[in-house]
């Protein structure tokens, strides 16, 4: 490694160049940038589409699986929740596995030949085996929820991360849109669901193979300027893992506001009860209300986007509060584009779909903030274990208890009710809760600067000394 990479210094310490002043110079770029890291996005997003489409066959077709089985509407709300609690424990566990063999073969296996499982779930004949393969199924995605964003801070600079997590999720919310309303036509097709679970899972078993020959790890604490550019060793040194430096996670107060935030996000709700809702509500057949996911999933890819973009130029201008600023205001327009969503009449399906393209820009705002405030505070070594948690454990909880929930009042006080309380109001009040986020980041942030800083400076003393 040449002398001039390992020992200039680093943005953060040159008061020209670190977060708090802009970018670093086009003229000095990172050091060593990871391969592959487009190629990696590729397929680990093609992956995620499957996932997800294999997992809303249950949501956009449940009318239809709910005829075929003779379920109630409560059997929507426990696949969900049944679904997020076995990924708030195989998330975690697939991070284990990741760190003790490898994250290739782990992707590999629990996002691609997991379909395996979605097959299995095709051939269910009542209620208690679709509930059981559904729930083996879910294991897998797991999987991605907590590696993926681990495996874009490790490829990617902090001044990027925005607009790469945009990308990223924006693409596949937009293949989502593309499948939304062929998974749809399902519905006039005879076993039309069983069909579903079919050719997604053989498509997930088909990635499977390509992450295995086409991704390529870009090694842990990659994506910091402090530490690129030092052999995985070298930086594996400064940063191992242990029990403690795990429980420390929660002694992160910014970390913890950001779970507190997941525990009160309960947007997935509309996008998981939203085709039933037009149906029962509103009195369009499945079919026809299946179609308001296209423009969801258009609207959530222009919200990834838009708000990756946003969300690192407010982070230049604003390295303490511009992220912040973004996600807190991401929940409150929700909140309004929600309520106009679910609890207007308006005698068609064209106004759904022009307010649900609308609830899909905002809730696709989120990714590109609060996945890069999470790693601006927590050392790269426990992003793995973080993210894990953010969203294998805590969001997984948080919708299982929503969606259970939802499924039982809705037969009590009626699908739109429970829209208005569940998705609006607690939208609105984590609007008002991520206000205690401002002081604690900044600080949160200064401190890991400050401690990529310090492993730098003793692995070059220690360099310096080996060869004196």
């Amino acid at each position: 490694m040449s002398s001039d990479v390992r020992t200039a210094p680093s943005a953060l310490a040159d008061p020209a160049s670190g977060p708090d002043n802009g970018p670093m110079s086009a003229a000095e770029p990172p050091a060593s940038a990871p391969r592959r890291r487009k190629t990696n996005l590729v397929v680990l997003g093609g992956s995620m589409l499957v996932d997800g489409g294999e997992g809303s066959i249950s949501t956009t077709l449940f009318p239809v699986i709910q005829a075929a089985l003779g379920l109630a509407t409560s059997a929507l709300g426990i696949l969900a929740a049944v679904g997020r609690i076995v990924g708030a424990v195989a998330g975690p566990l697939w991070v284990y596995l990741a760190r003790r063999f490898s994250r290739k073969w782990i992707l590999a296996i629990a996002t691609g030949f997991w379909g395996l499982w979605g097959i299995a779930a095709g051939f269910a004949q009542d209620f208690a085996q679709l509930l059981v393969l559904y729930a083996l199924m879910a294991a897998g995605p797991a999987a991605a929820h907590a590696i993926v964003p681990e495996v874009i801070g490790d490829s990617f600079e902090d001044r990027k991360r925005g607009r790469v997590v945009g990308w990223l999720y924006g693409g596949v919310a937009a293949g989502s849109a593309v499948l939304a309303p062929l998974i749809g036509q399902l519905a006039n097709v005879e076993d039309g669901w069983r069909y579903g679970f079919f050719v997604f899972g053989a498509i997930n078993v088909v990635f499977g193979l390509l992450i295995v020959l086409f991704f390529k790890d870009p090694g842990t604490g990659n994506g910091e300027a402090q530490l690129r550019g030092f052999t995985q060793a070298e930086r594996d040194a400064e940063s191992k893992i242990t029990w403690a430096k795990v429980r420390s996670l929660l002694r992160i107060p910014s970390y913890l506001i950001l779970l507190g935030s997941r525990l009160l996000s309960s947007h997935l709700l509309l996008a998981a009860f939203g085709v039933v809702m037009l149906v029962q509500v509103y009195g369009f057949d499945t079919a026809v209300a299946a179609t308001v996911m296209a423009p969801f999933g258009i609207g959530y890819l222009v919200g990834t986007i838009i708000g990756g973009y946003v969300a690192d130029v407010l982070n230049r201008l604003s390295p303490n509060f511009g992220r912040v600023g973004l996600l807190q205001a991401a929940q409150f327009l929700f909140a309004i584009v929600a309520f106009f969503g679910t609890q207007v009449a308006y005698g068609g399906i064209v106004p759904f779909l022009v307010l649900f393209g609308l609830v899909g820009l905002t809730m696709g705002l989120n990714p590109g903030v609060n996945r890069p405030l999470v790693m601006a505070v927590v050392p790269p070594e426990l992003r793995g274990a973080a993210f894990a948690i953010f969203v294998s454990v805590i969001e997984s909880v948080a919708f299982a208890i929503y969606t259970l929930a939802a499924g039982f009042l809705a037969d009590a006080i009626g699908m739109q009710a429970v829209m208005f309380w569940l998705v609006v109001v607690v939208m609105t009040a984590n609007g008002l809760f991520l206000s205690f986020l401002y002081r604690p980041y900044r600080r949160d942030r200064r401190a890991l600067e400050a401690e990529l800083d310090r492993r730098r400076e003793h692995i070059l003393a220690k360099e310096a000394a080996e060869s004196a």
